[in-house]
């Protein structure tokens, strides 16, 4: 297929071009094609972003959000004021007249789950502010045109919707995966590409001007300013989006393929029948990210491999039970995070609180991990999550017991028989391995920690009801 070739092209954001006309027709090798412009129904205005409603909005949102401070250390609690003084009334001049220009971003690391560190870039509270009445007329207008196969960054779509449509891929026979990361995305996206294809949505220059100096402020990092060539850290509330429409055209290209895949954001996988299959889509998804969007995979973690091998967003799929189908488990990653959680809440920090205040943090932890593992459907993926928190949970009473004459009465309180429970007071056993033992797992059992309220994850899954499924529709 040929490069698109826009009929009219414009100069916008001070040297990034954009195209606001309807593209030419292109050419492929299975014949005549008309790429169109994407509609957004309606045309977004710098009027309509500058609405006092739509402010208003923007403000509670950036407020409710909280976030650090920019380079010029105001806070969320400064800007409802702010938006009340002269200052804010010659910022929505300027915005209205196209002279608006952002400030630096505060440039901050943050520790990546799998390791490594994501480079934040942090803009100011007021374009914070700015950037947020953008997104409230934008998303709203762009959303609709992204494809149904994108969960990422999306009003009613969530990383479970993502999971379960990877499930039903499998379900239809695609059981082999093309993993794709992509290397350091959000830090790698090609402006005068993403203005060209946002062109696509917005015709009011003044917003594409605000949009085009946002990806280019500059980074403050450690008193130091650098100029940005490329990318749109995250942090912002634009970023989002912005990714999205950029990896948009990665979507239309898979879909024109007649490909099945997911996309949350910038992690995606291809479903395919077979190995060779896979390593064919594999090649060509390169290929396509290199030349139309100048993006690279990272080789070192992209791959083909058999479904019940790879975790997506959390889950893993496993063929099990009479009938032989996928079913979803968490993932050994997700589990490794999560008892590091609760050793958190768990560990020496627990040891100064008392076990009702633990038990109700700790169900607090639980009750929103179980929104969001409760599309697992083996129930031992719940109980041993629950097992050992009620271990660690026994081995906090029996530390706070503390002296064998104390063990010994709370023992017998407990239903212990007092010989047996003088003998377990007294063990030279550690208080971990003992949270193991028979006697201790009778007297604080199951039942006793649920009269306590600790919420049990292998109950709520029991309980039902199963979440809802989504439904695919294939043309």
């Amino acid at each position: 297929m040929k490069a698109e070739r826009p009929d009219r092209v414009r100069e916008v954001a001070d040297g990034i071009r954009d195209n606001s006309g309807t593209e030419r027709q292109a050419s492929s090798a299975n014949g005549e094609r008309i790429d169109e412009q994407l509609s957004t129904g309606r045309a977004v205005t710098m009027k309509e972003v500058l609405d006092r409603r739509n402010v208003e909005r923007a403000l509670r949102r950036v407020k409710s959000n909280k976030g650090a401070p920019g380079v010029d250390g105001m806070t969320v609690w400064d800007l409802e004021p702010f938006a009340q003084s002269p200052a804010w009334e010659r910022a929505c001049k300027r915005l209205e007249d196209g002279s608006y220009r952002p400030k630096a971003v505060r440039g901050a690391e943050i520790r990546k789950p799998h390791g490594g560190t994501r480079m934040l870039g942090i803009p100011t509270v007021v374009d914070r502010l700015v950037q947020q009445m953008i997104l409230q007329e934008l998303q709203p207008a762009i959303d609709p045109t992204f494809s149904e196969s994108s969960f990422g960054y999306r009003p009613g779509r969530s990383p479970l919707d993502a999971v379960e449509r990877w499930k039903e891929h499998v379900e239809a026979g695609r059981e082999w995966v093309v993993n794709i990361d992509l290397r350091a995305f959000f830090d790698r996206i090609h402006h005068d590409k993403l203005m060209h294809l946002l062109g696509r949505h917005v015709n009011d220059k003044r917003i594409l001007k605000v949009i085009g100096r946002y990806l280019r402020a500059d980074l403050m990092k450690g008193g130091l300013s650098s100029q940005r060539r490329e990318g749109a850290p995250q942090g912002g509330p634009l970023s989002p989006l912005l990714s999205n429409i950029y990896l948009h055209e990665l979507d239309r290209e898979l879909e024109r393929r007649g490909h099945r895949f997911v996309r949350y954001a910038d992690d995606f996988i291809v479903l395919v029948k077979s190995e060779k299959a896979g390593h064919r889509v594999l090649e060509s998804v390169r290929t396509f990210l290199d030349r139309k969007l100048k993006l690279e995979i990272n080789e070192d973690k992209s791959s083909v491999e058999r479904v019940e091998e790879i975790s997506y967003l959390g889950y893993s799929i496993i063929f099990k039970g009479g009938d032989g189908g996928p079913r979803l488990t968490v993932s050994r990653k997700s589990h490794r995070r999560i008892q590091a959680k609760l050793r958190e809440e768990l560990g020496r920090s627990a040891r100064g609180r008392s076990i009702n205040d633990t038990v109700k943090r700790v169900s607090s932890v639980l009750r929103g991990l179980y929104g969001y593992i409760r599309l697992s459907e083996t129930q031992n993926s719940y109980g041993d999550i629950d097992g050992r928190v009620r271990r660690r949970l026994r081995m906090l009473i029996w530390r706070h017991w503390k002296t064998p004459k104390n063990r010994c009465k709370k023992l017998i309180l407990l239903g212990i028989a007092p010989v047996k429970a003088r003998q377990y007071a007294s063990t030279s056993k550690g208080p971990w391995r003992i949270s193991k033992t028979p006697f201790l797992q009778q007297a604080l059992c199951n039942e006793y920690f649920a009269k306590l309220g600790l919420f049990s994850l292998e109950a709520a899954y029991l309980r039902g009801p199963r979440p809802r499924q989504l439904s695919l529709h294939f043309s």
